[in-house]
């Protein structure tokens, strides 16, 4: 019998988070009415499926199943993902992503390779798996950054802010344009046609 890794329970688990990630992130693809959150959410979706996939080969390589491990909040996670009364922003904070993270402290995969018996095929997937992570974390944090932007853009138009004067200020020049053109517009309109014409001329 083939002798059982000490890093098969950590295979394992990546194995069963991946393919349930996959799940409701494509629950999400679903539901969003916007193509540039779409392209973020999907490609890693694609990355996570891919993932419990590769892992769950390494298992079967190294003489092993994946065992099942349910995630007793899935049916609430993917009630939230698939859900079309909550926007895009509100589905990144109730699923917990796009948070912020500290660069100055080790993040989750740091202590993966502690194990030093991993041997050599196991740790280049495991190394392709960190490295896909941090940048699907930096592909997510962005996403939800810039719909908190265009939030934030919004209540600025409401609230009176600087943002919000400054288009308050915007559309007062508007108007006071839009009254100098009606204004002048007879004058403009009792000038001979040749003139009229040179003068059109002279703007092209």
């Amino acid at each position: 019998m083939t002798d059982k890794p000490s890093y098969l329970g950590l295979l394992n688990g990546i194995a069963n988070a991946e393919a349930q990630a996959e799940c409701y992130l494509d629950a999400w693809v679903a539901t969003t009415q916007r193509d540039d959150v779409r392209q973020v959410i999907a490609t890693v979706a694609l990355r996570e499926g891919e993932h419990g996939k590769a892992f769950a080969k390494r298992i079967c390589e190294l003489g092993f199943s994946v065992v099942a491990k349910p995630n007793p909040r899935q049916a609430e996670v993917m009630a939230v993902a698939s859900s079309t009364e909550l926007c895009d922003r509100e589905k990144f904070e109730r699923l917990g992503l796009g948070r912020p993270v500290d660069s100055d402290k080790p993040d989750i995969f740091t202590g993966m390779f502690a194990d030093t018996t991993i041997d050599i095929q196991t740790g280049m997937l495991l190394g392709r798996y960190i490295a896909e992570e941090r940048d699907s974390g930096r592909m997510l944090r962005g996403c939800y950054e810039a719909l908190c932007a265009e939030e934030t853009a919004g209540c600025d138009v409401v609230s009176g802010s600087p943002g919000g004067q400054l288009e308050a200020r915007l559309s007062s020049i508007e108007m006071q344009l839009a009254a100098l053109v009606a204004a002048i517009t007879p004058a403009v309109e009792s000038v001979p046609s040749g003139a009229s014409r040179g003068n059109k001329s002279a703007k092209k």
